[in-house]
């Protein structure tokens, strides 16, 4: 009886490990730098905190000139509410005045 014994090529062995390290690897990159991945997720996350501050910002802004409107808006107009308003615009003041203009 003949029998015919065939030796493993290393090779054959190597196939299915290189295989699979490359099919995790093709993964696991794209799990981390793809469209839906940590990365972008963490890049996500760091813009909705800016975006977030700046709604913050808004907000304040938007408060303050409502606060100003309903001073102007009730009628009857206050006096030093009338006298900012108008050394703003014209950006004049009396003579014994110290004026200290805030940017808003």
């Amino acid at each position: 009886m003949w029998t015919k014994q065939k030796r493993k090529s290393i090779r054959g062995r190597l196939i299915v490990p290189a295989l699979a390290a490359a099919f995790l690897s093709y993964f696991g990159f794209h799990a981390y730098h793809g469209e839906y991945g940590l990365y972008s997720r963490m890049r996500l996350e760091e813009q909705v905190k800016e975006m977030d501050d700046q709604l913050a910002a808004l907000t304040r802004q938007r408060i303050a000139l409502e606060r100003e409107v309903a001073l102007v808006r009730d009628g009857s107009i206050e006096k030093d509410m009338l006298d900012e308003q108008a050394r703003q615009a014209l950006n004049l003041s009396r003579p014994d005045e110290v004026t200290i203009m805030l940017s808003r």
